[in-house]
């Protein structure tokens, strides 16, 4: 029987530390973003320039510029060495 440990699925990786700066999960977002954007168009069309669709709009843009730049600025960030659980500072 296989370790659950050792599952190299996409879906496995998603919750690790640093995982947001994997570069399929990264895709992956990007195609959702793009995904919603053009959806939340058609409807524009559709609706004939309904204004909650164009705040969609904005919403969606919106947030995805500050994800795009929220994962800029934690590839720019340098890494802190890390302690030991139980290590403490001295005074």
């Amino acid at each position: 029987m296989a370790d659950p440990d050792d599952d190299d699925s996409f879906f496995a990786n998603v919750l690790k530390p640093g995982s947001s700066l994997n570069p399929q999960f990264l895709l992956i977002l990007d195609v959702a973003f793009i995904a919603l954007f053009l959806i939340l168009v058609s409807l524009a069309v559709l609706t004939a320039g309904n204004l909650h669709i164009f705040a969609l709009l904005a919403i969606e843009l919106g947030l995805w510029a500050s994800v795009k730049w929220f994962v800029h600025e934690l590839q720019n960030t340098p890494l802190a060495p890390t302690e030991g659980v139980g290590s403490k500072k001295d005074s």
